[in-house]
């Protein structure tokens, strides 16, 4: 058998376009190369695992709700190619929140913090040399990094062909 392995993904400015507070289903549109990658990690027997700040929750700009909402989305159009994303992992904290359940300054989950990337590792039984993540800023590298995960920063292009280098210098059977 395989041994399990993970891509883990940030979200805005990675798989869709980050357009400032991407919540409307409406509104998502898919990085080039984006969903050929989630496709790519799904064909290899990996699992797709996304780890996003949300601190738009926090600030009251759109609700926990909206957000698995786009999440549905994104979910329902990768089915229709018969693709999948196996886990989300979202961070609604922030200090500066609106509502006091999610302001908290500092939250272990909040990247550069690792507590997403170190409970997708757990909850999968991913050991970190078994897994890489991609992001689109050095918060995202820093979590990475920090759950002894290589992080790579993403400064745009095609994902999947950044995908297939990155699973190069990592090791991953991409």
């Amino acid at each position: 058998m395989p041994t399990p392995f993970a891509v883990i993904f940030d979200r805005d400015g990675v798989l869709n376009e980050d357009y400032g507070y991407a919540y409307e289903p409406e509104k998502l549109v898919w990085i080039p190369g984006a969903r050929a990658a989630i496709r790519r990690v799904n064909a290899a027997s990996g699992l797709v695992l996304i780890a996003t700040n949300q601190s738009g929750i926090g600030r009251g700009y759109y609700s926990e709700d909206q957000m698995h909402g786009f999440h549905a989305e994104m979910r329902r159009q990768l089915a229709d190619e018969g693709a999948r994303i196996d886990e989300i992992y979202f961070c609604p904290f922030h200090e500066d929140a609106a509502e006091d359940r999610y302001r908290q300054a500092d939250h272990p989950d909040r990247k550069p913090n690792p507590g997403m990337v170190l409970r997708a590792l757990k909850d999968f039984g991913i050991d970190p040399k078994n897994a890489l993540m991609i992001g689109d800023k050095p918060a995202d590298v820093q979590a990475a990094n920090g759950a002894g995960v290589d992080g790579y920063l993403f400064e745009g292009g095609d994902l999947d062909a950044f995908l297939v280098a990155c699973a190069a210098r990592t090791g991953l059977p991409l």
